[in-house]
């Protein structure tokens, strides 16, 4: 029950509440990865057992593949789905840009593939996820397996020329062992405290031979819905330059949280 959700889960389930209803019969929707969104999956299979919404969801991992299947939401791959009407993801962090680091989740290169095959992305966020500078979140890099230490040794050269202000790289484990993405790849996870210039850092990370896709999300972000405790939610529109407020008011006995 929303009475027993900590304030943090309280502000994730607000905003992605508020994010479902964007989501109309018909459309192709990108389902994204991680704890705000697994909020999404379970709100939009509510509407789709309760209130016969009907859509057709491209996950951003084998993990939201699962929950969507389980909640009762049409899953297709982008290949079947083509273009989609709305993709709607969490963040790790935002800016006052609506520029992104996203990947904690380890399902970055699917989530920016999706995001950018669709006409609007939007976020959703509690309000700890705002951040002046971006980079006190681990910037998450995927890497091929081939080869990965050089790329970390080229990754660690570069970053002596960016304006960041920590330059530490580590292998991201799974217990003992490396952790692997859904494409079989490695992820390096870059300390860097402080980025001072996202739009070029992303552009060189990617011109390394061995990285894959990088976790900044610059320019593809919307509209972001900021969740609170209490249950207001905060949207913030990009391309409208508009900020408006709305207020979930929590429903104890929401299907939602019967599993729970």
């Amino acid at each position: 029950m929303t009475g027993e959700l900590s304030p943090i889960d309280k502000a994730k389930f607000a905003a992605a509440k508020q994010a479902a209803s964007f989501v109309e019969s018909g459309m192709r929707v990108g389902l994204g990865t991680g704890s705000t969104a697994a909020w999404l999956v379970r709100c939009l299979g509510e509407l789709v057992r309760e209130e016969g919404l009907r859509f057709r969801g491209v996950p951003t991992s084998s993990r939201t593949a699962a929950l969507a299947r389980d909640v009762g939401i049409e899953v297709i791959s982008l290949d079947e789905a083509r273009w989609l009407d709305i993709t709607i993801d969490g963040a790790d962090e935002f800016d006052g840009d609506l520029n992104l680091i996203k990947g904690g989740g380890g399902a970055l290169l699917q989530e920016k593939i999706v995001a950018t095959a669709s006409d609007q992305m939007v976020v959703i966020a509690d309000a700890a996820k705002e951040v002046e500078w971006l980079g006190n979140f681990p910037l998450p890099v995927e890497v091929i397996p081939f080869g990965w230490q050089t790329s970390q040794a080229l990754i660690e050269e570069t970053l002596v020329s960016m304006d960041v202000m920590g330059r530490k790289t580590t292998l991201r484990m799974n217990g003992d062992q490396p952790f692997f993405t859904d494409e079989g790849n490695h992820i390096l996870d870059l300390h860097l405290g402080r980025i001072g210039n996202a739009r070029q850092l992303a552009m060189v990370l990617n011109q390394i031979p061995g990285v894959v896709e990088n976790g900044l999300f610059i320019d593809i972000c919307d509209k972001v819905l900021i969740g609170h405790g209490d249950g207001r939610v905060e949207i913030r529109d990009i391309n409208d330059g508009t900020v408006s407020e709305t207020q979930l008011d929590f429903v104890e006995d929401d299907n939602i949280f019967r599993d729970l």
